[in-house]
């Protein structure tokens, strides 16, 4: 199924067994609301561009921000951005975390159900409180806390209407299947970049493809530090060389080649990078292609 938009015919899947449809390519909200972010202006031209191109799944989390004072920046920052867009957003699925903690600009894990019931109701302010958060995933286990004790809250939050789907993020199946005796999930956020490949090992992305959940690749390009890295693995530079597209666009080919269940959702705070990441939907590889990169990385 293609859904046809300006200047692109942007793919479509379902979000779990949800029923839900998706763009096949979504957007990380992240870059726009840590440090060195860009004015909010620009991140609302960023996500209106985002939206033009038939991007209908946006990633965020209430840790999104520069500490614990600027906590929610990410998630208010979207909903100003959808609230001033001049095209029907009735379709977009926001999905947002919590259950981390950004003390003096780190990153803390916090499992209290207590915090987590706290930051579920802020975040569904944040979106402005009309209506339930679309996703929310909990961001990571905390050893503090049994998955039974932090997802309690969550299960409450559902049974309000505060929540409609929910998800998890850097769990092991295991965890994945305690999580799922205490309240439906949907997704799974995990690591998955040319350098970090434990999903194809750990059986997590198996387990989404039998299950039917949907996998969502974080730092695809390997965060900040390794990102501009990509162009001096010589069998992704040649590729894309090849090919006429960007190391990025080819990486983001390779993830969505890796398995039906992938959704990838790139960070992007300039509207050339949603423009390049959206135009891997296009990108075929062949087998050949795909191990050519699996045996250089």
């Amino acid at each position: 199924m293609v859904l046809q938009t300006r200047a692109i015919s942007m793919e479509i899947k379902q979000l779990g067994k949800t029923g839900v449809s998706v763009s096949a390519i979504g957007l990380g909200g992240m870059p726009m609301s840590i440090s060195n972010r860009p004015p909010e202006s620009e991140s609302i031209q960023v996500i209106h561009r985002a939206l033009d191109l038939g991007i209908t799944f946006i990633d965020t989390a209430d840790s999104y921000c520069l500490d614990e004072s600027d906590k929610h920046h990410n998630e208010r920052l979207i909903n100003k951005a959808l609230a001033s867009y001049k095209g029907d957003v009735s379709h977009v699925v926001v999905a947002t975390k919590g259950g981390l903690m950004r003390p003096n600009g780190s990153w803390a894990r916090n499992g209290n159900p207590e915090h987590l019931r706290q930051t579920i109701r802020e975040s569904f302010e944040a979106f402005g409180g009309s209506k339930p958060i679309d996703v929310w995933q909990y961001h990571a286990p905390d050893p503090k806390y049994s998955i039974e004790e932090s997802l309690a809250p969550v299960k409450e939050a559902v049974e309000a209407g505060l929540i409609r789907f929910v998800g998890v993020s850097n769990f092991s199946v295991e965890q994945i299947q305690q999580a799922r005796n205490v309240v439906d999930i949907v997704s799974v956020q995990n690591q998955y970049s040319p350098w970090e490949r434990q999903p194809e090992t750990d059986g997590v992305l198996k387990y989404c493809e039998q299950e039917g959940l949907t996998f969502l690749p974080w730092s695809p390009f390997g965060g900040r530090r390794r990102h501009q890295n990509l162009q001096d693995i010589t069998a992704i530079a040649q590729l894309a060389q090849q090919k006429g597209i960007s190391v990025y666009c080819l990486v983001l080919a390779w993830l969505r080649s890796k398995s039906p269940a992938i959704l990838p959702i790139p960070g992007a705070s300039k509207i050339s990078s949603i423009e390049d990441s959206v135009s891997a939907i296009n990108v075929k590889l062949s087998q050949e292609e795909v191990q050519k990169i699996d045996q250089a990385t």
